[in-house]
């Protein structure tokens, strides 16, 4: 089933067979991130290889170690991990009523602008909280700091008492 998953990007089996699986998998595509001989003889040895084949039942050119190496891993050379997903499906199988689900490989998807950085939900909204304070801050500064209409500006005062002092030298 393993190969199947891979060959096909997903398949659709129990619930129950569908949980034993999937970590079977993400441990295999783990291991084939590191992209070595070593790791490539340690998915065969769980894996047992087999070429794939066509619709039509013609055989292709890639095994399915080998589409897992070159396709799959490479995929999800960054991601830290969560490489499937299981999908309950509504239709229970014929003759026992088992739960069905589909098993499929999480498609990488396009990082928005946002999520480029690597930022958590959590700390986007600390972060946009924040931003929204300090220009209020900014802005009861800055109605705080012009004088209301009638009054002397604040430099005004200073200059005057400077020349009060200048005059109280002189004399």
């Amino acid at each position: 089933m393993a190969a199947s998953l891979i060959q096909h990007g997903a398949i659709r089996t129990t619930a129950t067979k569908a949980k034993e699986l999937r970590g079977f998998v993400e441990r295999l595509i783990t291991i084939a991130r590191r992209n070595t001989l070593h790791a490539r003889r340690q998915v065969i040895a769980a894996l047992q290889d087999r070429y794939m084949t066509d619709d039509e039942g013609e055989f292709l050119d890639q095994t399915v170690v080998q589409k897992l190496f070159s396709e799959v891993a490479p995929k999800y050379a960054s991601r830290p991990g969560g490489y499937t997903r299981i999908i309950h499906l509504s239709d229970r199988r014929i003759g026992d009523a088992g739960r069905q689900v589909l098993l499929q490989l999480v498609e990488e998807t396009k990082p928005q602008a946002e999520k480029a950085a690597g930022v958590s939900r959590r700390r986007r909204r600390a972060d946009k909280r924040r931003e929204a304070a300090e220009a209020t801050a900014q802005a009861e500064q800055a109605e705080s700091a012009q004088p209301p209409s009638g009054a002397q500006p604040a430099s005004e005062p200073a200059a005057q008492d400077q020349q009060e002092q200048a005059k109280q030298k002189k004399e």
